[in-house]
């Protein structure tokens, strides 16, 4: 044991700054990507699954740090496909 843990003392931690958070982030999107691609979601990209996470806080302040990450790793496919399929729809012309 260290000695800050027999003190009662949480360890010293660095922290990051915000390009390392940011690339953090898009890491945990990337690897999210993959387990979907592994479900046969073969055309799903890191950009994807943060536009989907990141969609949820338009017009709000910016959550926590941890909100994001639980939002990318609790994210599920047909949340996903929802989220795209609106995006779709929205962009293609009315006839």
């Amino acid at each position: 044991m260290t000695d800050e843990k027999l003190n009662g003392q949480a360890p010293a931690h660095e922290e990051m700054t915000g390009e390392e958070l940011t690339e953090a982030v898009i890491e945990l999107c990337r690897v999210k990507a993959e387990e979907l691609r592994y479900l046969g979601y073969r055309q799903t990209t890191w950009e994807d699954v943060w536009q989907c996470v990141n969609a949820k806080y338009a017009g709000r302040q910016e959550p926590p740090l941890h909100r994001i990450v639980n939002d990318i790793l609790t994210l599920r496919a047909d949340g996903l496909m929802n989220y795209l399929t609106i995006a779709a729809l929205k962009e293609a012309p009315l006839s």
